[in-house]
């Protein structure tokens, strides 16, 4: 059995992360606001209590299926990358470098954009801002923490695992709170159905879960990888469906059925009633530091992606360089920053707005409707969903690729039950991918626009592996 292709690159990133570093990661980025907003939206989508737990438990039971896939995928080309690596060796350098380029200009520093919308939104409401300075102190959010990444991979995982432990903590309170001190509310339905039905609630649960691939983006510096790679995503995935499982029963104990279907906030709502406007407050420092946890979880991942994408690419050369004694890609750390800055500012702005509308008028594609989307937080969202999607469908159908490609290649760990794992993980992805569009409609061109614009830039950049990751700042 032969090594996979990339493993004797020349890497010089120090393994620094353990096992409960990487699942530290994973539920940093997953647990993020979505526990505190969508469970009203999926049980409206439902008949009944435990048809929404069921929804709940499937999106979890589908995570842990592409978890399964990935586990194979990162033992088998454990460099830094992640997906970049699987989607350039399965289908060729063009594929590869516009999921990097995806990921630079949308994808992630898109969902960067979103969760620092959440906590400046939380925060102006919390201290009674003027509502004018939330994209300001989404811009700072990003910097501040984008600064502690800059000083080394011990101050990113050390403040990642420390927001992920407040995360953790709050919602083993709101968890006690709902069973202890609730139970007297109905569980059953007095109204019927409210939305679509389950086929949008499962969109719904299936975002709240998405970002678990986000760990193996730092295969390269996970310690004992072929091991503890499988066991982060698996620990990972399984520990998030345990941790909404329980939120959500404690929501249903706590408020009822149609408590829960009628709260935008059901743990500010089931703190509320138990201590009071102090409930409501605590509520609102749990969400700023859930999201917090998930901006500081991708800066550190989605940096690793462009130091991949440096390493190949000469006309990126500069994104591949490691700091020599703080071990972080420091110009990928920075670019990523002024992307995700940029991207606040597009949406939020109505200065950015108008010129996105210019640019899409000159080019005949017409001004987007802005209206439809309430916030900064929905419209990156909407805008990059169906992006993320394509590219997570060309992963799992990577797979199928690579085991006839790549057969004599050791794989440390095979996806169980092949071919039906990644078959139900491909069928997800499509689904979602068909959702994703149907909900964004003209929106999705904010997140495909720009994609396409690395098309020229993969024509002029000649391929030029010796230079970037192991080259001095």
């Amino acid at each position: 059995m032969t090594q996979p292709p990339h493993q004797n690159q020349s890497e010089s990133v120090p393994a620094q992360l353990g096992l409960w570093d990487a699942v530290s990661i994973i539920v940093g980025i997953v647990v993020g606001v979505s526990i505190f907003r969508v469970p009203a939206m999926i049980f409206s989508n439902v008949e009944g209590p435990w048809q929404g737990m069921g929804v709940w438990a499937i999106g979890g039971l589908l995570s842990l299926v592409g978890a399964l896939c990935y586990a194979e995928l990162a033992t088998t080309y454990p460099r830094s990358g992640g997906d970049y690596v699987y989607l350039t060796r399965a289908y060729g350098p063009l594929v590869g470098f516009l999921f990097g380029w995806a990921q630079l200009v949308a994808i992630l520093t898109g969902s960067i954009g979103a969760m620092a919308y959440t906590f400046s939104d939380y925060a102006v409401t919390l201290f009674e801002s003027d509502a004018s300075l939330g994209v300001w102190l989404a811009v700072a959010a990003v910097l501040v923490l984008t600064l502690i990444n800059l000083l080394g991979v011990v101050a990113g995982k050390t403040t990642q695992n420390l927001l992920t432990a407040a995360k953790v903590t709050g919602l083993v309170v709101i968890v006690a709170a709902g069973f202890l001190w609730g139970g007297s509310a109905s569980l059953h339905a007095s109204q019927p159905m409210e939305g679509p039905g389950l086929g949008l609630a499962m969109v719904f649960v299936l975002y709240a879960f998405g970002g678990w691939n986000d760990a193996a983006f730092v295969a390269a510096e996970v310690r004992n990888r072929q091991q503890n790679i499988p066991r982060a995503l698996i620990l990972g995935t399984s520990g998030i469906t345990l941790i909404y499982l329980l939120t959500n029963a404690a929501y249903l104990f706590g408020l009822g059925f149609e408590g829960v279907r009628a709260s935008a906030a059901p743990a500010a709502d089931l703190l509320k009633n138990l201590i009071g406007e102090w409930g409501s407050t605590g509520m609102s420092l749990l969400v700023m530091i859930s999201a917090l946890g998930a901006i500081n979880g991708l800066i550190f991942t989605g940096s690793r992606i462009y130091a991949s994408l440096g390493n190949d690419y000469g006309l990126f050369a500069w994104l591949g360089r490691w700091h020599p004694r703080l071990g972080t890609p420091i110009w990928s750390l920075c670019t990523q920053s002024a992307v995700s800055v940029l991207l606040i500012a597009a949406v939020g702005t109505q200065f950015g707005r108008n010129a996105i509308d210019n640019v899409l008028i000159r080019i005949g594609l017409g001004s987007l409707p802005w209206q439809n989307y309430h916030g900064g937080f929905n419209t990156l969202v909407a805008a990059t969903a169906p992006v993320f999607w394509f590219f997570f469908l060309l992963t799992g159908l990577s797979l199928f690729v690579l085991r006839v490609k790549d057969r004599h290649v050791r794989r440390p760990f095979s996806v169980p039950l092949f071919p039906i794992v990644p078959v139900v993980f491909c069928l997800t992805c499509t689904y979602m991918l068909f959702s994703s569009v149907m909900y964004a409609r003209s929106l999705t061109l904010l997140g495909f626009v720009p994609v396409l614009l690395g098309l020229p830039l993969y024509v002029i950049s000649r391929k030029n592996p010796s230079v970037g990751a192991d080259q001095p700042v």
